[in-house]
């Protein structure tokens, strides 16, 4: 059946009339569990992953002298660091007080692997997990999907990128015989810089040669992580 869209009208209201129905504008929607607003700020992903993980921890702190503390880690990992990682890709250059919203839930989970009151300093829980922080979390996914985009092991659809050697207008630049990508131009630096084709050659071009040059994925992936958690507690002097 073909939809005759000469039917469809807008109102005052701002909803949109279809065969005399109105059909109302929604602040957010949800795809394959991901939260996106209207404005793509991501606040409503980020409230409802937030509520979600404190309500697992809450959850687990009650069995937390039940088990060992290597058995108790397995199951933050894994109910929540996986749902915190889960989309984090849509969440490159999220603005920083909800990145923090988000850290607060690996701070928490943290300290309650540890058995720590909340004065305690979360860095050197952190590092004891070698877990990376928000941020870098952020970066290490979008990394590696360039990684594979470059590499034809993704979908078509992500890329392609072009190498910064590969113009020969740009041969007399420094970043010629590097790695570098070029990050095409955006018109809303808020929104538009986001954007996997803009995020993606961003966050590849501040990698070091010695980890965008790896042979394998495995490989880089282990590269990434070592360079990324060095950059997480940069301020921070790690034993």
């Amino acid at each position: 059946m073909v939809h005759d869209w000469s039917a469809t009208t807008s109102t005052p209201s701002g909803s949109l009339m279809i065969d005399g129905t109105a059909v109302s504008a929604s602040s957010s929607v949800r795809d394959l569990g991901i939260h996106t607003d209207a404005d793509l700020m991501m606040r409503t992903h980020v409230q409802k992953t937030v509520s979600r993980c404190f309500a697992v921890l809450r959850q687990l702190r009650q069995i937390r002298r039940s088990v060992s503390q290597p058995t108790f880690q397995s199951l933050v990992v894994t109910l929540v660091n996986t749902r915190l990682d889960y989309g984090n890709g849509d969440l490159i250059g999220l603005p920083v007080y909800l990145a923090r919203r988000l850290q607060s839930v690996l701070n928490a989970a943290a300290l309650l692997i540890f058995n720590l009151c909340r004065s305690d300093h979360v860095s050197d829980a952190l590092i004891s997990l070698h877990w990376l922080r928000v941020p870098e979390r952020f970066r290490s996914k979008v990394a590696v999907l360039v990684y594979k985009v470059l590499h034809c092991c993704a979908p078509s659809y992500l890329g392609p990128f072009t190498y910064v050697s590969d113009i020969p207008s740009r041969r007399g630049l420094r970043s010629f015989c590097s790695d570098c990508l070029v990050q095409p131009p955006v018109h809303r630096s808020t929104v538009g810089s986001r954007a996997f084709s803009v995020a993606g050659p961003r966050v590849w071009n501040c990698l070091p040669l010695e980890v965008t040059s790896a042979p394998s994925l495995t490989t880089f992936r282990t590269r990434l992580k070592t360079f990324l958690f060095t950059e997480s507690y940069r301020d921070i002097r790690l034993i």
